[in-house]
């Protein structure tokens, strides 16, 4: 895709000019060649203000582009990444979650098991996969996939794009901290190789419970945080006088949750360019890079032996906030 249908502020003047060489573009192909010259000066001076506009973003704008609309989602990455993709559904407890999608596929002759959030493409959607808050069934479902996973010893590609897990009353009952804290120990344990990838927001434990593998990537504009820039603002600011969603911004700078603070921290493995603007502005392009990344990944993984991989799991994660 070459232009986006949900701008942000920040973007609209960028999508007036990608809409300006739509149109030229469609004059140039009705035969109108003398509008070649004023599409590539046009076409350059798109490309410096796309430029421009994204290498001055705050950390509330990053977290803002990595809720966009138009970015690809989950399943638009096993599209583009994976063939032979076969959902599995259900918990074999209580029901299916949407919420997480998951199930076998192969990345190139690798099979794989897939695991990942999806948030839905439009409000109808978004409403049946509770926008991308599991509950305790979505959770359980993916355990039961890493279990699977395990079983036939194939490698884990789990994608975290989700605010949290869903906080209702009727979640709690049915054991949400459970199913969570179960899929932390579970997966840190599994002796398959597995890769989370960070392709949207990664919200708390919601996220994290997808993401304790071997090795955490990073798309360039996500972000990954205990809470969101504006719960934490809520519980800072609530009742100081100030106006707790007007202090999200300067809860987002203080969380350092965008993915160059979190690789300087050694939480993220590596951090996965995005196509000029972001991954909305182009999903197939998004989708390559990040699968060159998964493929040298895998194998650099592939190469270890059981034993060795769960040490090095775990001392990667005992390892997360010492000081020196």
């Amino acid at each position: 895709m070459s232009t986006i249908e949900h701008p942000l502020d920040f973007e609209r003047s960028l999508l007036e000019l990608e809409i300006q060489l739509e149109a030229l573009k469609d004059e140039i192909a009705a035969g109108e060649s003398d509008k070649t010259v004023q599409y590539d000066k046009l076409l350059a001076k798109a490309e410096r203000a796309r430029k421009d506009t994204y290498s001055r973003l705050s950390a509330y704008q990053r977290v803002q582009l990595s809720r966009h609309f138009d970015r690809p989602l989950t399943l638009d990455y096993i599209r583009y990444l994976f063939t032979n993709f076969k959902e599995l559904h259900g918990d074999r407890n209580v029901r299916d979650d949407p919420a997480i999608v998951g199930g076998t596929a192969l990345f190139g002759d690798l099979p794989v098991m897939v695991v990942g959030h999806q948030r839905g493409r439009g409000m109808e959607e978004r409403i049946r996969r509770n926008f991308g808050m599991p509950q305790p069934e979505g959770y359980r479902k993916a355990l039961r996939l890493f279990r699977l996973a395990e079983k036939f010893e194939m490698p884990i590609i789990n994608f975290i794009d989700t605010q949290g897990a869903f906080p209702g009353l009727e979640a709690e009952e049915r054991g949400q901290s459970e199913a969570i804290a179960r899929n932390l120990q579970e997966l840190s344990e599994v002796t398959t190789p597995a890769v989370s990838v960070v392709i949207g927001e990664g919200g708390s434990g919601g996220a994290l419970a997808l993401g304790v593998t071997d090795r955490i990537l990073m798309m360039e504009y996500a972000c990954y945080s205990v809470i969101t820039p504006e719960g934490c603002a809520s519980i800072l600011w609530h009742g100081k006088g100030d106006d707790a969603s007007a202090m999200a911004a300067t809860a987002a700078d203080a969380l350092q949750i965008t993915a160059d603070r979190l690789h300087a921290f050694g939480i993220v493995d590596e951090v996965i360019a995005e196509p000029s603007g972001g991954a909305h502005w182009n999903h197939k392009e998004a989708a390559e890079t990040l699968g060159d990344s998964l493929r040298r990944h895998l194998e650099e993984l592939g190469e270890l032996k059981v034993g060795e991989l769960l040490d090095r799991r775990y001392d990667k994660y005992r390892s997360i906030g010492e000081l020196s």
